[in-house]
């Protein structure tokens, strides 16, 4: 039997694309290796290994090539090594004729050709003698938990319908393409049924989800009724997208996270403008203050590009002055990417990646004391965690694999996958210490 490893990099939406080829090729029969973190011996004993690559900016693109330098070093006894993602498609000729490590490069979408590719790879020999076999009953459900993870991402539309001067997203996955909401309901159902406790919604644009009258907040709400003890997570809303229907959903159902994540890019409209995204500093304002009036405990978490061309050190001021103003629980900050091929890459105004770096770090600083004040102000305070593994938990505040985590001491017998009450004992910049909440004895 084909085994193959998959190794993700890039954003939740690239997480859900590896996950969604994972349940394709068990289903076809193959073998899947964990795919969440490197293990040695589970790439050795993959015929192939499959990397899905990111080039949503420079740095993207540079990880993405040492990546595949890296594990192409495992390549033996015929072990084959597949690129695919936005990175192949995008770049796949140069890749072909700079990287001869590559046996095969796909696109965005293409996992039924990845597929198969692989049917027609014979199961290499284990150096050492022997065959590679595995026992079709022991290989796990394609809706289990790889890696014992208690969550997934569920990607409802791919694609983009805006046009953000600084980002090659739209040229590379194309526009929006909604998926059939019985599709993604279907799909939700299965996840709980195989214990997942938090199903994260990812989309470019999760606002834009939608057609004959079926909208996102209908999803949402339709997705909530699912029986089952699980929570929601809302990634990627456009600001503008946010409607009131949709407030009223995550307001009102329990099983939807009090977190929206809205990236804003900046707070100053001239370079809003520019960067090509609908709304303003004003705008802005207004939302984040209905939003807080809205949902009570609402967790607010935002990104913004710092050194876009043009943006001068009054701007960027504004920009901190902004952020200072909003105190947002939650905050990324990027430097300004010069991506070939986007409107921005033409701008006059460059900015040089020594004052992009400075920006970036003293933006972070800024948010780091504000996110050390809101965290002790949690101090005290009985909290619903969600293990992620023994040990390490999150709040319905904190998106995994993008903000802190909960430490929970004297969690002997607590296994991943639970929820728990705990009592916040620490605070730190992002990251928190709890213990299991315990009643006084009277």
């Amino acid at each position: 039997m084909k085994s193959a490893y998959i190794h993700t990099l890039g954003c939740p939406k690239n997480t859900a694309d590896s996950d969604a080829l994972r349940r394709m090729l068990l289903e076809k029969g193959f073998t899947v290796n964990d795919p969440y973190g490197d293990d040695d011996h589970l790439i050795e004993q993959s015929d192939v290994i499959l990397i899905n690559t990111c080039a949503f900016t420079g740095d993207a693109k540079k990880q993405s090539i040492n990546e595949i330098l890296r594990l192409s070093v495992y390549k033996n006894n015929g072990k084959k090594l597949l690129v695919f993602g936005c990175l192949a498609q995008r770049y796949k000729e140069e890749l072909k004729a700079e990287l001869p490590e590559i046996d095969a490069l796909y696109g965005v979408g293409e996992e039924e050709k990845i597929a198969g590719y692989l049917r027609g790879l014979r199961p290499r020999t284990p150096t050492g003698g022997g065959t590679a076999s595995c026992d079709i009953g022991l290989r796990p459900h394609p809706y289990e938990s790889a890696g014992g993870l208690p969550y997934a991402y569920i990607k409802i539309a791919e694609g983009c319908n805006r046009s953000c001067a600084y980002c090659i997203i739209p040229s590379i996955r194309g526009p929006l393409k909604s998926r059939p909401p019985e599709e993604i309901l279907r799909e939700a159902e299965a996840l709980v049924k195989s214990g997942k406790k938090e199903l994260i919604l990812v989309a470019q644009d999760l606002t834009s989800y939608g057609a004959n009258g079926y909208k996102v907040h209908d999803l949402v709400r339709d997705m909530a009724s699912i029986s089952g003890d699980f929570r929601l997570r809302l990634l990627y809303l456009y600001p503008i997208g946010i409607t009131d229907p949709l407030i009223d959903v995550i307001a009102d159902e329990e099983k939807l996270c009090k977190y929206l994540d809205i990236p804003l890019q900046h707070s100053e409209d001239r370079l809003l403008k520019a960067m090509g995204r609908v709304g303003s500093k004003d705008s802005h304002r207004g939302l984040i203050k209905k939003l807080r009036a809205a949902i009570p405990g609402v967790t607010l978490r935002s990104t913004f590009i710092v050194g876009f061309p043009g943006e001068t050190e009054e701007d960027f001021k504004a920009l901190k002055d902004f952020v200072s103003e909003t105190g947002f629980e939650r905050l990324g900050v990027f430097r300004y990417s010069k991506e070939e091929g986007t409107p921005s890459a033409r701008m006059r105004g460059q900015i040089r990646e020594s004052v992009k770096r400075q920006r970036l770090d003293e933006l972070m600083r800024l948010q780091a004391e504000i996110s050390l004040r809101k965290n002790k102000a949690l101090a005290g305070k009985k909290v619903k965690v969600l293990m992620d593994e023994s040990g390490v938990g999150r709040l319905p505040s904190q998106a995994p694999e993008i903000d802190g985590v909960v430490i929970i001491r004297n969690h002997e017998g607590i296994p991943g996958g639970t929820f728990i009450e705990a009592k916040i004992t620490r605070a730190y910049d992002y990251d928190l210490e709890a213990e299991p909440w315990t009643k006084k004895k009277t």
